[in-house]
């Protein structure tokens, strides 16, 4: 392609409302442009991007045996009220009437139709298994639409379901992908964790996130350096402490503390180490039976100072059974006659449901809220001063660096993720509210055993340039850049030799098949080289007359501080060891 056929637009500065950097550096390099909240064009350049990712999620999902179709953008609202989801979904599905006034929804994601493509075609075991995928733009109304693509509201995605006769099947098709999904990642060029990750109400260890590596990644991705153990920070488990608890050596007091509302100025106003401070946090479960009300529980969950609740353990643990919510400042004061901030389990109301996080289980001599506004406990003792129940006693907590791997094979380090892909497997969550069903080898209907598999086809550039980016720009991997190669020919509308020399490098660099440019826009290297080094092209060539006057020409790669001067004669050659096929 050459630069005077294509379209290059490049920005200075960024818009005011681009927070973190691939959001501005999209719109600064042309990829992108806002046209509502959450919702882009994507321009050409950004477009190349993407349409390369999509390349190589098709190549590799084809190879898996998955089948590509295309589901609608507009569904009828009839399939999702099969499942349910058309009312609990909440406003990030987006819903709409045509003009008869029937509804339906603009797709977040397409389990409803595809069980239905199902439940109409798959008849047999023998025409099982089955995956189908589409690569398709979505809808989420995101309440706050930020970060560009990050999180946006219209969004492509590569969304594939499996169809099981059994849940062993279902495991094998599980395992294909999972094994697709990490030759996808690798060719993206990108440094990335397949990590576990919590599986909701369905229940199952059949998870597992795709995590691109980033500083600003908004996830919290767990692993130990000495084996392959990975989680989300959702799923990693806080092995139980191994020692045991210490005999009482204080008495138990009743402490003035003022003002002082949190772990932490607690601690320093006592000169007590953070670790021995408890905090005690107040939920409500709720229990319904046909959409009513039936029964309210409160739960009072014990974390040790310095350590922070993992909610999602929180809500699977097995004496709940309930939905879970933060009771309000006016249920806690209700209930244990005190303000939050001051709140503790000596004393608390007797119906209260206790669950202790198992740090705080070995704890001894420990300091909470006393349950009296400006006053606080310290040498509180289990046993002596209330009782502990060991079978409330449970790991709550989240993971911090330095703890043992669950593996016993070392211990945990934390760095920070961006999702961008997720496989999961579903069961017959669909297919049983759906009725969709086969005929087993007995001739009997048995419901599908499903899974899914998300990519997020646009969300991964914007993961990339997390991870990809200087001071100058995008640093594009070879495998997704809008161009991998770049000639940059100064003087070339001056120079008849730079000219010929430019188009010759030009044509035998796409004979090779690479995606190259030609900047033949007659601006000055300055202007050229901010441009493509914005945009983040991987590897450049300078052609001028000085070089070829010396029979050389420059190479640098996007990384590289200082260009290389290369032999014209070995310049082609020179490309072929630095770029990646």
């Amino acid at each position: 392609m050459k630069a005077s056929q294509f379209f290059v637009s490049t920005l200075k500065e960024a818009p005011a409302d681009a927070e973190i950097e691939s959001h501005k550096l999209m719109i600064r390099a042309g990829m992108i442009k806002k046209l509502g909240a959450g919702v882009y064009n994507y321009m050409p350049m950004g477009l190349k991007v993407i349409k390369k990712i999509e390349a190589i999620v098709r190549e590799e999902m084809n190879r898996s045996g998955a089948i590509e179709l295309s589901m609608p953008l507009v569904q009828p609202a009839e399939l999702w009220q099969e499942t349910g989801r058309f009312e609990k979904m909440g406003p990030e599905l987006l819903r709409i009437k045509d003009r008869h006034g029937r509804d339906f929804v603009i797709q977040p994601t397409s389990e409803e139709v595809v069980t239905d493509i199902a439940r109409q075609e798959l008849k047999s075991y023998k025409q099982l298994p089955k995956n189908f995928y589409q690569i398709q733009t979505k809808f989420r109304d995101e309440r706050r639409p930020r970060f560009g693509l990050m999180r946006g509201r219209e969004f492509v995605m590569k969304d594939a379901y499996s169809f099981d006769k059994d849940i062993e099947a279902a495991k094998a098709s599980y395992a294909v992908m999972a094994q697709t999904y990490r030759r996808i990642f690798d060719r993206f060029g990108l440094q990335y964790r397949a990590v576990a990750a919590d599986s909701g109400a369905i229940g199952g260890d059949l998870s597992e996130e795709f995590q691109v590596i980033a500083a600003t990644g908004e996830d919290a991705i767990v692993f130990c350096a000495q084996s392959e153990y990975a989680a989300n920070m959702e799923k990693a488990h806080a092995l139980a402490p191994s020692a045991s608890k210490a005999a009482p050596k204080e008495d138990k007091a009743q402490v003035a503390t003022p003002g002082l509302t949190t772990c932490e100025e607690v601690a320093k106003f006592l000169k007590l180490d953070l670790k021995r401070m408890v905090k005690s946090l107040v939920w409500v479960c709720e229990h319904f039976e046909e959409g009513k009300l039936t029964q309210t529980q409160l739960v009072l969950v014990l974390i040790r100072g310095d350590h922070e609740l993992n909610e999602i353990k929180l809500a699977k643990c097995p004496l709940l059974g309930g939905e879970l919510r933060l009771a309000s400042s006016a249920e806690i004061e209700q209930a244990f006659g005190c303000v939050p901030g001051y709140l503790g389990p000596v004393g608390a109301p007797k119906d209260t449901l206790v669950l202790v996080d198992s740090e705080v289980a070995i704890m001894s001599d420990w300091a909470c809220g006393a349950n009296s506004e400006g006053y606080h406990l310290t040498g509180v003792n289990w046993e002596r001063d209330l009782s502990l129940d060991v079978s409330h006693v449970f790991d709550l907590r989240n993971v911090v660096a330095g703890d043992l791997s669950p593996d016993g094979k070392g211990n945990l380090s934390i760095e920070r993720g961006i999702e961008v892909g997720h496989i999961f497997y579903l069961g017959t969550k669909y297919s049983a509210a759906m009725g969709a069903t086969f005929l087993d080898e007995n001739g009997k209907p048995k419901p599908f055993e499903m899974g899914c598999y998300g990519i997020g086809i646009t969300r991964l550039p914007a993961a990339a340039i997390e991870q990809n980016h200087d001071e100058r720009g995008i640093i594009w991997p070879d495998s997704i850049a809008p161009f991998v190669l770049v000639i940059c020919p100064i003087g070339m509308d001056r120079s008849e030799e730079v000219k010929q020399e430019a188009t010759r490098i030009y044509e035998a660099a796409q004979e090779m098949g690479w995606d190259v440019m030609l900047d033949d826009r007659g601006e000055r290297p300055g202007v050229m080289f901010a441009d493509w080094e914005l945009i983040g092209v991987p590897h450049r060539v300078v052609i001028s007359d000085r070089g070829l006057k010396a029979s050389q020409v420059e190479y640098q790669h996007r990384r590289d501080k200082e260009a290389t001067n290369v032999a014209v004669s070995d310049l082609m050659a020179h490309l072929k060891s630095k770029i990646k096929a």
